[in-house]
């Protein structure tokens, strides 16, 4: 009947209207979040490629400075402000207490940055001079044909293992490696931060369902929180990566340890052919006294005839140290048996 065909018709168009407008609303959500991630990918793709990472670096120091000032010099707090300059730049305040008062924020942005890039160049400087011996030795020396090593940096809470070519590093006396400290670094926080952000931005986007009954709109609310935390997240991201970059120290090993290791680990591999007890350092003995008396043990508690126990079959158990005794089902006492502090026993 042509009344039942409209009304068909109709509940379809309204279907597909409706369908329309929630595709609509989430691309308008997803908007929000594809601007954000043309800003991360940007600086991933710079920390790639390296051509535009020292932009990106004096980028980062410069917003780190400008939040320092801006923070403390609302405060007027000095102390503040040269603990902030030490936890992030490792440097003593280039101004002095009242230059910090008397100046303004331009000023003391100005003068700060300054100070904190020329600090930074020469930490750059003095890395690779006091990395090249050991490329150096690593390189002339190479009887193994390394290709490429790894070295670790570290400021004293986190440790990021570098890899390097070693011919580049050996050509640029050093520079390379610290080319490659830099890339690590910030693709390393870069990431860490953004998966956590992801997963805020998830929790965000639920919980702003619940504007609706204040008489507001989610997708305002959701547009103005987001830029909260992104702004906080790149704050974050610069004031660690520059922390990490000002603090990151390199150690310098011996090259006859280096040697040391690589005999060791040539030893280990000629007694995996031969003797297994030949040649095997001190902390590889410990270790297999260990295994086998742990060994011994199992084969002493271990039950001659072994049969087979339901689940739900009752069994008793005793406590090793202090002999107490339950009884339980197996499927409830086979994970304390597997601790190793009770022990099946006959009834």
């Amino acid at each position: 009947h042509s009344m039942v065909s409209k009304s068909i018709e109709r509940a379809q168009k309204k279907v597909e209207e409706n369908n329309f407008g929630i595709r609509k609303r989430l691309l308008e959500y997803d908007d929000v979040m594809n601007k954000q991630r043309e800003v991360i990918y940007t600086r991933r793709k710079n920390a790639l490629n390296g051509e535009r990472l020292d932009s990106d670096i004096a980028n980062m120091i410069y917003d780190t400075v400008l939040g320092i000032v801006n923070q403390h010099k609302i405060n007027a707090k000095f102390e503040d402000f040269e603990l902030d300059l030490i936890k992030h730049f490792t440097m003593d305040s280039p101004v002095s207490e009242q230059e910090f008062k008397s100046k303004s924020e331009n000023d003391l942005i100005k003068i700060v940055y300054q100070a904190a890039m020329q600090d930074y160049k020469i930490k750059v400087k003095t890395t690779a001079e006091k990395v090249y011996p050991v490329v150096a030795n690593i390189f002339e020396n190479n009887t193994q044909n390394f290709q490429r090593i790894q070295v670790p940096f570290t400021d004293g809470a986190k440790t990021l293992t570098v890899v390097s070519d070693l011919q580049k590093a050996y050509e640029t006396q050093g520079k390379q490696l610290t080319k490659d400290f830099e890339k690590g670094i910030t693709l390393a926080l870069i990431d860490e931060h953004w998966k956590e952000h992801l997963r805020d931005m998830d929790d965000l986007r639920r919980s702003v369902q619940n504007v609706t009954y204040e008489q507001k709109d989610p997708l305002v609310v959701y547009k103005e929180e987001s830029f909260y935390m992104f702004r906080n997240m790149l704050d974050e991201i610069n004031r660690e990566t520059i922390s990490f970059l000002f603090k990151g120290e390199l150690p310098a090993p011996d090259p006859r340890q280096i040697q040391q290791a690589r005999q060791q680990k040539h030893e280990q591999v000629q007694t995996s052919r031969g003797d297994d007890n030949a040649g095997q350092t001190e902390t590889q003995q410990a270790q297999q006294q260990a295994a086998n008396r742990q060994h011994q043990e199992v084969e002493v508690t271990a039950p001659r005839n072994v049969t087979k126990i339901g689940r739900n079959e009752r069994v008793n158990l005793r406590n090793v140290r202090s002999g107490e005794k339950k009884e339980l089902k197996y499927k409830q006492a086979e994970p304390m048996i597997e601790s190793g502090e009770w022990v099946l026993v006959e009834d």
